[in-house]
């Protein structure tokens, strides 16, 4: 089973066990953080509609934040003495997968289940 989720305008493949660079997230190590999923393809099942493919949670750990290396930007206008170089460095931060899917909400919806059926016994 794998999806495919959205975070910092890309896309990415992720399946449980993956370990990603992404753009930076608010979160501090060790925080678990749920990305927002697109598609998702389980076996023979393919749910690509984004709206119902929501439902699919996938969540991640924070494994670090750091900076990727350095990009080099080179301005140049020829015969016009005109070149400048810059750097940059993108911030980071590194994710493992936790899970792929909503192994959590069969279990809720048992218990909204049952609690009408307990309501309507008293």
């Amino acid at each position: 089973m794998y999806a495919i989720v959205k975070t910092g305008g890309k896309q990415y493949k992720v399946a449980p066990g993956d370990k990603l660079n992404i753009e930076k997230l608010d979160a501090a190590v060790g925080d678990k953080v749920e990305l927002q999923t697109i598609c998702v393809v389980d076996g023979e099942k393919v749910e690509a509609d984004p709206a119902k493919a929501a439902a699919t949670k996938v969540t991640a750990v924070v494994l670090e934040q750091f900076k990727g290396e350095k990009q080099l930007v080179f301005k140049f206008k020829k015969r016009k003495n005109y070149k400048k170089l810059r750097g940059h460095r993108q911030h980071l931060t590194r994710v493992e997968i936790e899970s792929v899917g909503a192994a959590k909400k069969p279990a809720a919806a048992k218990k909204a289940a049952d609690k009408p059926a307990s309501e309507d016994a008293e």
